[in-house]
């Protein structure tokens, strides 16, 4: 507060301080990040100042009484300072504070097109939100699968009560497919556990794989289909 009150009344916190204050885990020690919406001619020792005359009224908020930038300015703004793994956790404390959601941010940078930050901040949140269609799923995976040597699956059948991308009932094999949320609920979670459980108790090998994962990493899950095609015949 004593940082943003010396720097006037157009200053906030932004970058790394405003995602400390927004409770993202994220902080740089010993350096108050401020932006001001004109030139500042302060200059503090410790304090940080961005001149930022371009900053949106949509851009601007405050927390405990102190002027901030929003949440999505503050990621996009942080973006391009921490390392990937870095950045995926700061996602994960915004949402688990109910901050901001995965969903919501990356809807958000649908309006941000061009700005700095976007690009690693679409990378981490694509693969998490990223679904195909039903016919796009299987015209990717099928081929996949034969490649692995496994026979024609039956699809969208029920298992164990459960319904089932594709089931190799001579295999014992199930695998779901699956456009995860970026944060799924306790609930989704639980009943995630309770199928794979299920069909484990059952005698079968269920494999998961994302649609991130079928359609951009489609070599990883070629391997993995193939060993556990091999473990299984085996």
């Amino acid at each position: 507060m004593a940082a943003v009150l010396a720097c006037g009344p157009e200053a906030m916190l932004s970058h790394h301080s405003a995602a400390a204050l927004w409770g993202f885990g994220v902080e740089r020690k010993g350096v108050i990040d401020l932006s001001v919406r004109r030139h500042c001619k302060v200059r503090r020792p410790g304090i940080q100042v961005h001149d930022r005359a371009g900053l949106w009224t949509r851009d601007l908020g405050t927390r405990k009484g102190i002027a901030v930038t929003r949440p999505v300015k503050t990621f996009l703004d942080i973006a391009l300072e921490l390392p990937e793994n870095r950045l995926e956790r700061a996602i994960n404390e915004a949402d688990k504070r109910d901050v901001i959601d995965a969903d919501a941010l990356r809807k958000a940078l649908g309006d941000r097109a061009g700005e700095p930050g976007v690009r690693p901040l679409r990378r981490i949140l694509d693969k998490h939100t990223f679904r195909l269609s039903d016919d796009e799923l299987e015209l990717l995976f099928r081929p996949l699968a034969a490649t692995a040597g496994l026979p024609i699956p039956l699809t969208k059948v029920m298992v164990n009560e459960f319904e089932v991308d594709f089931f190799w009932p001579e295999l014992g094999l199930v695998v779901e497919t699956d456009g995860w949320r970026y944060h799924r609920t306790p609930a989704a979670q639980a009943r995630d556990a309770l199928r794979f459980q299920t069909h484990t108790a059952a005698g079968l090998t269920p494999l998961r794989f994302s649609h991130w994962q079928v359609k951009y990493e489609p070599a990883h899950v070629l391997d993995i289909l193939t060993r556990t095609a091999a473990r299984l015949r085996g």
